[in-house]
């Protein structure tokens, strides 16, 4: 089984506290990694410097295309990031709680 790792960003944590909830429920990830960053970037022809959390989503490949439809319907921003890390290599103890815990 692969192991899938999806990174987005989202405005506030009530935002994505709120879908990783709802998406480990109903096992569509096994977990959600949350951490407040900061965020630089041009938007509308302006460099913006906000406060954001990124979110790292941790599923297995079977649950990859629901979990991007799941996060892109859910989303706040106009323009959600939603990046796929490829994973080569993880310790098989973690690989079979991920896989119980989408199953």
């Amino acid at each position: 089984m692969k192991v899938v790792i999806i990174i987005s960003t989202y405005p506030n944590k009530k935002s994505i506290s709120k879908i990783a909830k709802e998406f480990v429920k109903n096992r569509i990830v096994a977990c959600v990694n949350i951490s407040q960053i900061t965020s630089i970037y041009s938007w509308n022809n302006k460099i913006e410097n906000t406060s954001e959390y990124l979110a790292i989503f941790k599923t297995i490949s079977k649950n990859k295309k629901l979990l991007k439809q799941k996060i892109k319907e859910t989303h706040p921003y106009d323009v959600p990031e939603i990046a796929e890390i490829d994973v080569s290599s993880i310790n098989k103890t973690y690989l079979n709680w991920l896989v119980e815990s989408t199953n």
